[in-house]
């Protein structure tokens, strides 16, 4: 995972967001945006370059769809931003304990929001797209754990 230092959390206390690692044999579910116009595309990539700072990394990848079962990409040279798992990316988080996660998203807020709804909203989307990510459920519902016993205090 990635520290969200200027939208999910702060420098002090930075939230968690999901990050891209190279995992051969592995998934990732996601939407893949097609911007044709040239003006667009500018736009789009300044935006994306603002908000994706904190990674360190562009890779072009193939993308499939269900609808090509697999066997063939549906588009090539899609652009993802990568973080590093290595000291060279500074906001790189690594692993900790679902435990440890969930803490310190439930903690965590920015300018964008709090970084709790950024996991429930990925947890919905996962849902809503067919993806039952365990490790996303698990944190989402430690997360829940710890506002429950915050609110019943």
């Amino acid at each position: 995972m990635v520290g969200s230092t200027d939208h999910r959390g702060t420098p002090e206390y930075p939230g968690r967001t999901v990050t891209l690692e190279p995992a051969p044999g592995e998934l990732c579910w996601g939407v893949a945006y097609k911007v044709s116009r040239k003006e667009d595309q500018e736009v789009a990539l300044t935006y994306l370059e603002v908000r994706e700072k904190q990674y360190d990394k562009k890779e072009y990848v193939d993308f499939f769809t269900k609808e090509t079962g697999g066997s063939s990409a549906a588009v090539t040279g899609v652009m993802v931003y990568i973080a590093s798992p290595d000291k060279a990316n500074i906001n790189y988080l690594g692993p900790a304990s679902v435990e440890e996660i969930a803490k310190q998203i439930v903690h965590a807020e920015g300018p964008s929001g709090p970084n709790r709804d950024y996991l429930f909203n990925l947890e919905k989307t996962l849902l809503q797209m067919g993806c039952k990510d365990e490790h996303v459920m698990k944190i989402a519902d430690e997360a829940r754990k710890l506002i429950q016993g915050a609110n019943s205090s």
